[in-house]
């Protein structure tokens, strides 16, 4: 197997997520990671997720972009993250849900190679029934609860991830946390101060950052880098890394 990985640094949302689109849209023949960040930061909604959830305003004031996902699930707000799509071709060695867990098992080996502590990491077993979930108010969060399969650390979600299929290929894509930042996305939900201060704590309380746990910056190079080697290393692949530039 071989991965084509494309390294593009930081973009607005909506280069984000039409980047992922047309990677999936025109597929090529290799499986693609790509590996990227946000500027300005970014709340990113779920493919069926209501607009009037956010504040769009307060968003636009604080220099926060917004923008649709192509994916399912709940809002987020990128920020502190190292962001990574993959796109991979739908075939029999794989379903999409195996290609779900085995994009979060490579990715699992890439943190750990970042750092050793990491071995603690924990794919999550259970699924959560989201039908019950979604009523309530903290389910316009994305990072509120993790799925089947995501990574946590000490049963606080790290890795968020979100699946479409398209075409004959599976378009997945992901935030690792490396800082505390997307707590503050419950700023920009349409709910009163009382449950804006309530959602925060209880996101805090459910999710945890790579800076948090290695008490230290995060080196976004060479966290890249242990990723792609992550890969590398599950799918025992060999990688084509190109830079991709707007400059």
């Amino acid at each position: 197997m071989k991965f084509d990985v494309i390294l593009s640094g930081e973009n607005n949302g909506k280069f984000n997520m039409d980047f992922d689109i047309e990677l999936a849209k025109s597929f090529p023949s290799n499986p693609i990671l790509r590996l990227y960040r946000w500027k300005p930061y970014c709340i990113s909604l779920g493919a069926n997720q209501r607009l009037d959830e956010v504040n769009y305003s307060k968003a636009f004031s604080d220099n926060i972009d917004v923008v649709k996902r192509p994916t399912g699930g709940r809002a987020i707000l990128h920020s502190e993250e190292l962001t990574y799509s993959v796109v991979f071709p739908l075939e029999l060695i794989y379903s999409a849900r195996e290609i779900y867990n085995e994009i979060n098992v490579a990715l699992r080996e890439g943190l750990i190679l970042y750092d050793a502590s990491l071995n603690e990491l924990e794919l999550e077993h259970n699924q959560v029934d989201f039908k019950n979930f979604y009523k309530e108010d903290k389910s316009a969060i994305c990072f509120a609860v993790s799925a089947k399969s995501e990574i946590n650390f000490r049963n606080k979600k790290l890795v968020g991830s979100a699946q479409r299929k398209i075409g004959k290929v599976v378009l997945q894509h992901g935030s690792i946390l490396c800082g505390d930042f997307h707590l503050k996305i419950a700023d920009y939900l349409n709910v009163d101060d009382g449950r804006k201060s309530q959602i925060k704590n209880e996101i805090a309380e459910t999710t945890i950052d790579l800076r948090s746990i290695l008490k230290q910056e995060i080196n976004y190079e060479y966290l890249s880098d242990c990723l792609i080697q992550g890969f590398k290393k599950h799918f025992n692949a060999d990688v084509d890394v190109k830079e991709f530039s707007l400059q």
